[in-house]
């Protein structure tokens, strides 16, 4: 199996993260690898980009190549479930629990917005498979990104808290009933805790997200000054959460003004802003993709994108 398996890419809205997501999936798949790319974006555009019907189950783009669009709703669900079980549980031990209670519960016990719980939702699941060779992560603009990064720590230490009020529950419901039965009456829990898998499963997304074996994240960005800028703070933030950073994919790059005097001066413009980029951020591979006009969607498109990647592998 290759040594990077999980490919993340990151960025500002706007500068083409599915175009290139998708591109890379299918250059990966047209290579030989089974291929997965994951959108986690909230507002999905990669059905657009591959031109092909992609919904919230891994469909099929072309042999080698699926994608699926992480549905929100299905986080929510999921996770929702465990602090009404809880809710459940201490109703059975006498504290009765209304709906705006349970909602309090969760929303202090979890913290995230439903797009990050979706995407780390979709994230643990696409990780933990062992189905594709390559997943290919399409996610959020910055601010999203960067919270769905720190998720798997708040979720932990929520998590945390509600175990730990389950726990004090427990333990006095099982004192009174030795109390009022003798020892044989205590309460045992030793089948599955869903509430430990959780923090599990969070665990180990957030060791595979921070692990370069197995994660590369790349930052897609364009040749503007405030995306330089918008850049330089993304790779710094990512750093801070110990993601290994290895590539800037710079998009929309005129390589040939001709004549037009407006092109050249904002060729003129990009120069200067992928300069900046080399200078301060040398360690990081660059790569840049050529402007082309309209959208660039379907395969023939996607093909011509790839072909601007460096090394995959």
């Amino acid at each position: 199996m290759p040594v990077t398996r999980f490919l993340l890419y990151g960025g500002k809205g706007g500068v083409g993260k599915t175009t290139v997501a998708a591109a890379t999936g299918h250059r990966l798949a047209t290579a030989g690898h089974e291929t997965l790319v994951v959108s986690t974006d909230p507002a999905h555009s990669l059905a657009d980009a591959v031109e092909t019907d992609v919904g919230g189950d891994p469909t099929e783009i072309r042999p080698g190549l699926w994608g699926v669009e992480v549905d929100p709703q299905t986080g929510i669900d999921r996770y929702r479930s465990l602090f009404e079980a809880l809710a459940s549980e201490f109703d059975d031990a006498g504290i009765r629990m209304d709906e705006d209670e349970i909602a309090d519960l969760f929303t202090t016990g979890v913290m995230p917005g439903s797009d990050e719980l979706a995407a780390i939702e979709g994230m643990a699941t696409y990780i933990e498979s062992e189905r594709w060779d390559r997943v290919v992560f399409d996610t959020a603009p910055t601010g999203h990104t960067l919270r769905l990064l720190d998720l798997p720590s708040v979720m932990d230490r929520g998590v945390a808290t509600a175990m730990d009020l389950r726990d004090q529950v427990r333990r006095k419901v099982n004192t009174a009933r030795t109390m009022m039965f003798g020892p044989m009456a205590s309460r045992r829990d030793d089948g599955p805790d869903d509430f430990t898998a959780m923090r599990e499963r969070m665990e180990r997304v957030g060791t595979v997200l921070r692990d370069p074996e197995q994660t590369a994240f790349r930052v897609v960005t364009i040749p503007e000054t405030m995306a330089v800028r918008e850049t330089e703070r993304l790779v710094g933030k990512l750093r801070e959460f110990d993601v290994p950073v290895t590539t800037l994919v710079v998009n929309k790059v005129i390589e040939d003004a001709g004549d037009c005097k407006r092109c050249q001066g904002k060729q003129a413009v990009q120069e200067e802003a992928i300069a900046q980029l080399r200078e301060s951020l040398p360690e990081l591979d660059l790569w840049t993709i050529p402007d082309e006009s309209g959208e660039v969607t379907g395969i023939e498109a996607l093909d011509q994108v790839g072909a601007s990647l460096g090394d995959m592998e």
